[in-house]
C-alpha cells in the first residue's frame, strides 16, 4: 500500500527535518548533513519536491512552529510575491500572487488564489479566520492550477494539511505571550491510537488579548439624527473608542480519527469549529496618505505610515436599534465556523479510489464605523452573512507498472449564502419606519447566492522512456448561480438614491474547458526539466454586498453581474540537486495572459459599487530559488529566492480614482456602464504586483553536551516598491521594504520542553497589503480620496513554553 504523506513519511524543508532528531541519533545527524527529501502532493500524488514538474514550495511543521506560521498572514510573510490583505466587508480579503487577486469589497468574488485544507476547497475571502493551527505542511503552487484543485485557482493554490493521528501516544502543552499585542495563547493536543486500527488526534487552542497591535486615537463626535417624518433632531454623540485594536479572542478545536481496517483501505475523519472575536472589523485601516496629510473629512485625523486608527463607538440611538449592534456601542466582527471532512482511500489491484466529502458552515456578523475614522454624525453599519457548502470528489488513479497511467475524477459542490446589512449614513432617521429596527436605518440590504457545480476531471500520463513523461489533462466546470438582491427599506430623505423593494435578479451558468499539458525530463540523476502549458478558469458570480443605485452606475441587474475570469500561458524550469545532496537550485520562467480579471470598484463619493471585468493582463516573470546544507556544518541551513514579475494590464478602460481630473487621465468611460467617468491604464502594473522580490533566510540547530538541543532562524523577505491600487492611483503607491523575522529556541534531551523567543517584522515595516479610498472624500478641489490600507502587523515579539508528555 501506498506511503501514506504525512503520517508515515517524515517531509523536510529548507534542510531541517520534520522533527528534531533525538539524543540517540545524534551521532549519525552529525555525520549526515545535507539536504532531507521534500514530499508534496501538489499533483494529488506523492512526489518530492525536485520531482514535481511545476512551481511549488514547502513549510514543513517544523518551521511552521518555528515562526507560528498559523494564518494566511504569516504564511505571506515568508513568502515573497504573495500578498494578503484582511478587510472588514466584503469578502473579507484581498489574497494576490505575482501580482494576480481579487477584490475585497465585494462578498460575491471568490479569491482568484484558492486555500485547500486537506484537499478541501475553501473560496471565501473569510477563510483568513479559519483555525489554521497544528499543521503538518503547507504548499504554495504559483500560476493558474485548475486541474488538481478544483475551481478558481487561477493565480494559485495555498494547501494546508493538518497534522494526523501518531503511531504513539503523546500530548503537548504549549502557552505563549506576545508583548506587543498583549496576547495570552494556551494549546494542547493529545495523539495517539486507540486500538491497532483507530487514531486520534485532538487539538484545541485559545487566544485572548488584553491589547492589541493598532492604537485607536478616536475623539468623542456628536451625533444628530434628523427625522424626516417630524423634522425633530435627536442629539447624541459617538464616544472615543480607546482601546488598542484588535483585541482578539479565538478559540479553535479539532478532532481527527483515522481508521485503517487493512491493507486496501484507508479512512480519516476531522471536525473543527472557529470561533474569533475582534473588537473592531475594520481594525487594520490606516489612513497612509491624504491630501495635505490629514484626513480630508477629519482635519485633526493625521495620514502617515502609522499603526493608528480613530473610529469611534456607535451612538446610544443606533446601538440599540440597528440589528445585532452591541447594546454598549462597541464595534465588533464575530466570526463563527464548523467543517465536517471525510476522506477514504480505497486500492484495489492497480487502482486506488478516494473520496473526500466535506461540508461546511461559516457565519459572519459585524458592526462597524463606515467613515473609518472620527466624524462628526458618522456612517455605521451591521452585518450578518453566513455561507454553507457540500462538496464530494471521487477520483480514481491507475498505478500500472507500464507507461501508461491515468487519473479521472469529479467534483460536485452545492453552496447557500445569506448577506444582510444594515446602514445608518447622514444621522437619518425615520420615526415612520415600518418597524423599530428601522427607524435609524438609512438603507437595508438583503441578498443571496445559490450555486451548483459539476466538474470532471482527466489525466493522462505517459512514460516515453523511463526519464522523459508527458502528462495531459482538462477540467469542465459546468456551474450555475441564482441570486438576488433588493433593498427592503431605504430612508425617504435618501430621495430615489437607491432602488426600495425592486430585485435585481441574477441568473447565471457558466461552462468552460481547462486543459493542462506538461513534459518533463529528468536529464540525469539530479537534474530534472520540463515546459506546460496550463489554463485556469474561475466562474462569473453576483456582487451580493453591491447596491442597487438608480442614477450612479447602469442602475440594473448589470451593476451586479460579472463574467468569468481565465487564464492560460507557458511555465518551464530546471530543478537541480548538486554537490552529492548538499545544494539545491530550481529555476522557472513563465508567460501568462488573463483574460476578465474580476475587480470591484468603490466610488467613494457617493458610495456606491461596481463590480466588472478589466479587460486583459499580463504575468511574465523569472524566479530562482536556492537551498545549501553543507556536510561540514551539519543543522546549517541556507536559504534564498530572487524573482523578477512583470504584471501589468494589457487593456482595461478603469474608472477614475476618486479625484482624478482629466488632465490627470480620467477622460473616458468606463464600458458596460451608466456613464462612469474612466481611464485607459493599458500598460500600467496591476494591484500588489512590485517588480523584484527577494528572501534569505538562515537556521541552525545543534547540541549541547548535556543533550540539550538549541537552533537559531532568520529569514528575511524583500520587496521592490509597488502600487496597492487596482486602478494605478499614484497616490496608493508603495516603496520598497525590508523585514526579518527570527526564532531562538532551548530544548532539553528528546525536546521533552522547549522554550523560545519569536520576533516578526522586526524591522518594523508598514506594509499596505490593499488599499480603498476613503469614504466620503475627496473634499473639494479635485483633491484625490484618502487611502486607506489593509495594514500588516507591526513588529511582534513572543516567548513560548512547550512540554511534551510521552
Amino acid at each position: 500500500m501506498r506511503k501514506k504523506l504525512l503520517s508515515t513519511h517524515i517531509a523536510v524543508i529548507l534542510g531541517s527535518s520534520l522533527s528534531l532528531p533525538t539524543l540517540a541519533q545524534t551521532s549519525d545527524y552529525t555525520a549526515r548533513g545535507g539536504l532531507e527529501e521534500i514530499v508534496v502532493t501538489a499533483r494529488k500524488r506523492e512526489e518530492t519536491l525536485q520531482d514535481a514538474p511545476l512551481t511549488v514550495s514547502a513549510i514543513s511543521q517544523e518551521r511552521i512552529e518555528k515562526f507560528d506560521v498559523t494564518s494566511l498572514e504569516k504564511i505571506a510573510s515568508l513568502s515573497p510575491q504573495f500578498f494578503v490583505g484582511r478587510s472588514s466587508n466584503g469578502s473579507g480579503a484581498q489574497m494576490t500572487l505575482r501580482g494576480i487577486g481579487s477584490s475585497s469589497t465585494s462578498i460575491g468574488i471568490e479569491q482568484s488564489v484558492a486555500v485547500i485544507l486537506d484537499g478541501v476547497y475553501f473560496g471565501q475571502g473569510r477563510v483568513l479566520n479559519e483555525g489554521m493551527f497544528d499543521l503538518a505542511q503547507i504548499e504554495l503552487l504559483k500560476g493558474p492550477q485548475s486541474l488538481f484543485f478544483g475551481k478558481n485557482a487561477t493565480a494559485g493554490v495555498i494547501s494546508l494539511t493538518t497534522a494526523k493521528p501518531t503511531e504513539e501516544f503523546e500530548a503537548t502543552a504549549r502557552a505563549g505571550y506576545e508583548f506587543e499585542s498583549e496576547q495570552t495563547r494556551v494549546e494542547g493536543i493529545i495523539s495517539g491510537p486507540l486500538s491497532e486500527t483507530v487514531g486520534a488526534r485532538l487539538a484545541v487552542r485559545h487566544s485572548d488579548m488584553d491589547g492589541g497591535y493598532f492604537e485607536n486615537q478616536s475623539t468623542v463626535q456628536p451625533y444628530a439624527a434628523y427625522d424626516v417624518a417630524t423634522g425633530n433632531v435627536t442629539e447624541d454623540v459617538s464616544p472615543a473608542d480607546n482601546r488598542d485594536a484588535p483585541g482578539e479572542e479565538e478559540t479553535l478545536a479539532r478532532l481527527t480519527i483515522t481508521v485503517d481496517p487493512g491493507e486496501n483501505l484507508a479512512m480519516t475523519f476531522s471536525a473543527s469549529s472557529t470561533k474569533t472575536e475582534v473588537n473592531n472589523s475594520s481594525w487594520n485601516y490606516t489612513h497612509f496618505n491624504c491630501p495635505g496629510g490629514v484626513g480630508g473629512i477629519n482635519p485633526n485625523v493625521r495620514c502617515g505610515d502609522d499603526f493608528v486608527i480613530t473610529q469611534n463607538y456607535m451612538p446610544s440611538v443606533l446601538a440599540n436599534s440597528l440589528p445585532y449592534a452591541r447594546s454598549n456601542g462597541e464595534l465588533f466582527n464575530e466570526y463563527e465556523s464548523y467543517a465536517l471532512t471525510a476522506n477514504i482511500e480505497y486500492n484495489f489491484e492497480n487502482y486506488t479510489l478516494t473520496s473526500v466529502t466535506n461540508y461546511q458552515d461559516n457565519k459572519n456578523t459585524f458592526g462597524l464605523s463606515g467613515d473609518f475614522q472620527s466624524i462628526p454624525t458618522a456612517t455605521f453599519a451591521t452585518e450578518k452573512n453566513t455561507w454553507e457548502a457540500f462538496s464530494e470528489e471521487l477520483r480514481l488513479t491507475s498505478e500500472f507498472s507500464g507507461p501508461f497511467n491515468f487519473m479521472l475524477g469529479i467534483l460536485y459542490q452545492e453552496t447557500e449564502r445569506q448577506f444582510d446589512q444594515w446602514v445608518a449614513t447622514a444621522g437619518l432617521m425615520n420615526s415612520a419606519a415600518p418597524s423599530p429596527d428601522l427607524v435609524h436605518v438609512a438603507s437595508q440590504k438583503s441578498s443571496f447566492t445559490d450555486g451548483k457545480t459539476i466538474s470532471p476531471f482527466f489525466q493522462v500520463n505517459y512514460d516515453f522512456t523511463e526519464d522523459l513523461e508527458l502528462s495531459i489533462g482538462a477540467r469542465y466546470t459546468d456551474e450555475t448561480k441564482e441570486s438576488e438582491f433588493v433593498h427592503p427599506y431605504n430612508n425617504p430623505g435618501l430621495g430615489g438614491i437607491w432602488r426600495t423593494n425592486e430585485v435585481a435578479i441574477g441568473d447565471q451558468s457558466f461552462e468552460e474547458w481547462s486543459p493542462e499539458a506538461t513534459l518533463s525530463w529528468q536529464i540525469n540523476e539530479n537534474v530534472m526539466g520540463y515546459v506546460s502549458y496550463k489554463t485556469a478558469y474561475k466562474s462569473g458570480g453576483f456582487s451580493n454586498s453591491g447596491i442597487y443605485s438608480a442614477d450612479f452606475m447602469g442602475g440594473s441587474e448589470s451593476d451586479f453581474t460579472f463574467d468569468p475570469e481565465t487564464a492560460q500561458g507557458f511555465e518551464a524550469g530546471i530543478k537541480t540537486t548538486l554537490l552529492d545532496n548538499q545544494l539545491r537550485m530550481n529555476f522557472t520562467v513563465y508567460n501568462y495572459d488573463y483574460d476578465d480579471l474580476q475587480v470591484d470598484f468603490f466610488n467613494s463619493p457617493t458610495f456606491a459599487f461596481i463590480t466588472l471585468n478589466a479587460g486583459s493582463a499580463n504575468t511574465t516573470g523569472v524566479e530562482m530559488d536556492l537551498e545549501y546544507a553543507p556536510y561540514a556544518v551539519p543543522g546549517l541551513s541556507i536559504r534564498t529566492t530572487l524573482a523578477y514579475n512583470k504584471a501589468e494590464y494589457d487593456d482595461f478602460v478603469a474608472p477614475c480614482w476618486a479625484g482624478q481630473s482629466a488632465s490627470q487621465g480620467c477622460t473616458d468611460v468606463v464600458p458596460g456602464t451608466n456613464g462612469t467617468p474612466g481611464q485607459d491604464i493599458s500598460g500600467e502594473p496591476t494591484a500588489m504586483a512590485p517588480e523584484w522580490s527577494a528572501s534569505l533566510g538562515i537556521s541552525y540547530d545543534g547540541f549541547l553536551s548535556n543533550g540539550w538541543e538549541y537552533g537559531i532562524a532568520v529569514d528575511s523577505v524583500y520587496s521592490d516598491s509597488y502600487n496597492a491600487s487596482a486602478f494605478a492611483n499614484p497616490h496608493a503607491m508603495r516603496d520598497s521594504y525590508t523585514t526579518v523575522d527570527a526564532s531562538v529556541y532551548l530544548a532539553g534531551q528528546d525536546q521533552k520542553w522547549q522554550l523560545q523567543l519569536l520576533g516578526k517584522n522586526l524591522t518594523n515595516e508598514f506594509i499596505v497589503s490593499g488599499v480603498v479610498d476613503g469614504p466620503s472624500t475627496p473634499g473639494a478641489g479635485g483633491a484625490f480620496a484618502d487611502q486607506m490600507g489593509f495594514t500588516s502587523l507591526p513588529r511582534t515579539v513572543a516567548v513560548q513554553l512547550t512540554y511534551k508528555f510521552q
